[in-house]
This record gives C-alpha cells, structure tokens and sequence, in this order.
C-alpha cells in the first residue's frame, strides 16, 4: 500500500483514519497538521515490548516527534489485560501532573487495544480531557479498538467497565507493524475484521484472502458507519458488539487468558447456533461462523457453564435493568438486536453450548 489512505469519521469530533506502509516514520507530520508543536509536550504510552520495537529515542516515531519541535516524554506499562486498571489509569494521570502536562498537551497511544483503552481512558479524564493520538500497532487495534472513541479499564465486575467516550484527534496505521505479529495476535484481530463481515460487508471474506489491508479498511467503514449514526452506544452502535456479550464472559471467566478475538469468534457461534435454534435467524448463518472458523484454526471454547457465562454476562455493559441486548446474525451480512430477559440468559446460552457440543 504505497498511496496514502484516508477515512474521515465525522462524530461529536472529526478526524482522519489514515494508513500506508511506512507511516510510523512519518507520524510526527501528520500529527503536526493536527496539533502543531508549538509549546506543546507529547507523552508516548505504550508496552514494554511495543517501547523496544518501536519507542526507542533513536527510532523513527521517537526521532520524528522530537525533529518536528515537541517535548517527547514515554509512559511505559507491562503487556497484558492485568496493566488496565483504575490503578494504571491513575498513575498515568500521576506522570502527566509530575511532567507538568497541561491541556495544550497530549497523549500518543502507541501499541493494541489495551494502550488505547488506558492511554485514551487517562487523555478523557486528566484535566477533564486532553487530546489523544492512536497509533495501533495490532490488527485487532486497527481494524476495532483504535477507532470509535471507547475507551476504558477493568474491573473485578467485568472487562470496560470504567470507561469514557473520548475520540482521538487522528488515528495513524502502519501496516509494516503487522509484520512483527505472532500468528495468534494476527488471528486476534482478525476475529474482529471477520465480526464486521457478519455485520454489514459479505465482501469482507474475499477481501481477507486477497488483501488484509483492504479488509482493515473495509471493517473500518462498517464501523464509520454505525458509530457516525449512534456514537454513544445507544441503539444501532450495539451491532457492534457481536459475539461480545459471550466473548467477553468467556474472557472474565479465563481469567483474560483467552484473548479477545478469540472469545468473540466463540461468543458469535454460540450466539448465532441459540439464535438459530429458536428461530430468530432469517436464515442460519452458524453453518457459515462455524466454517471460518475452521477455515482459521480458532478453538470453540465450550470450558465453561452456562450457569458461570450467564452471570459474567450479567454484568456487561449491554444490560438494561432486567434485559440484555442480544446481537445476532439474521442473515449473511446483515445482524439484528433483541432484548432477552436476564432471567431467560442462562437458557440462552445453554442452547448455544449444546448445540456446539453436537457438532
């Protein structure tokens, strides 16, 4: 991908999604047209492991923002689920006082979806809001979390739970990242590309094959799309979350052992097979999840009860008072919502594990 791609999502806040091989050496320029450099410090969030790829002080995004005239300082977390807390949350808004950072300033979210999460949680709630720049560095980052303006950490409740819409001023993809990827981070993401095929683009599945970087941007689109129609989650922004009402309890109940894409790829079987069973589905669609996913190689986590995935489930985001917003595939390409009583969710989910079980 050599020419410059350009998405502009038009919410509360516009910004441009962009992505071209090589961009990272080229960040500083492009965030300068967005916040020129002028007095203003940037703070660099990322991982351990995304620092020694990519935030060393003589790599390109380090050299560049410190070329352009900004006053570069890094926040550096340990990898994993376990480092988004209130806690991180907290003493990152710690290092920002400490640096003197003040509302002219911002922050860089430099790495996947737990960096966005927390930088984007800690650039909403420091000073009551400063900007923010995502630059995602895994495919499930790029292709989901990086864009929409959710951010958050976890709980002991559930996953997300403290959290804020804030959206970022640019988002910047450089498929050259992606290279650095284990086979199960890329498959990570991918669950994600493959969930907005079910969503809103059949076109999505060739588009895997025969370029991941037109996939990512055609998950992007179906994602604009909703997110510029509901961009607070409360009605058509839910399709969204498809497979995640199950995902996100098989992630609470491993512990967050199992990773994300992959608890969402068994969270939309599931969902699809009791859907499909009950009659709701305009036509089966878990005979074509269930073919992906063998296409793939992803497991089917059948590890845990209904009973334990129902009350994990219980606490998400989706619930109203004594209903769940269930997202479902009705047909290839196209998903529906349904409000399921919460006392009717363990039986729901028990379908769906006996179903998988069958097959």
């Amino acid at each position: 991908m050599t020419q410059l791609q350009r998405i502009t999502v038009r919410t509360s806040k516009q910004y441009d999604i962009l992505m071209k091989k090589g961009l990272l050496a080229d960040a500083a320029e492009h965030i300068s047209a967005v916040l020129p450099p002028e007095g203003r410090r940037c703070c660099v969030v990322c991982d351990e492991t995304v620092c020694a790829l990519y935030g060393q002080k003589q790599q390109p995004l380090m050299q560049g923002l410190v070329s352009a005239g900004y006053s570069v300082f890094e926040y550096i977390f340990k990898p994993g689920e376990d480092s988004k807390t209130i806690a991180s949350a907290e003493d990152l808004c710690r290092f920002l006082s400490q640096n003197r950072f003040s509302r002219h300033d911002f922050i860089i979210a430099l790495g996947g979806g737990v960096c966005g999460d927390l930088a984007g949680f800690a650039a909403s709630i420091y000073m009551r809001g400063i900007p923010f720049v995502q630059i995602p560095t895994t495919l499930l980052a790029m292709a989901d979390s990086s864009v929409g303006g959710k951010t958050g950490v976890n709980t002991e409740a559930g996953k997300n739970m403290i959290g804020t819409f804030w959206q970022p001023e640019l988002v910047l993809m450089d498929p050259d990242v992606l290279d650095t990827l284990e086979e199960r981070h890329l498959l990570n993401g991918l669950a994600e590309i493959i969930k907005a095929g079910f969503i809103g683009d059949g076109s999505i599945f060739d588009a895997i094959g025969d370029n991941l970087c037109d996939a990512i941007l055609k998950a992007i689109h179906v994602k604009r799309k909703i997110i510029e129609e509901d961009e607070r989650e409360a009605g058509e922004r839910r399709l969204l979350n498809l497979g995640h009402t199950i995902g996100h309890a098989i992630e609470k109940c491993s512990s967050y052992t199992v990773p994300h894409g992959y608890a969402v790829m068994t969270g939309m079987y599931l969902t699809s097979l009791a859907a499909d069973d009950l009659g709701w589905s305009e036509k089966p669609v878990s005979g074509l999840i269930k073919t992906v996913m063998d296409a793939f190689a992803y497991p089917v986590y059948l590890d845990y009860s209904a009973k334990e995935l129902s009350a994990a489930a219980a606490c998400d985001k989706k619930r109203d008072a004594e209903t769940i917003i269930i997202t479902y595939p009705d047909k290839p390409g196209h998903c529906t919502m349904k409000s399921l009583p919460i006392s009717e969710l363990e039986d729901f989910i028990s379908n769906g594990l006996a179903k998988a079980a069958e097959h």
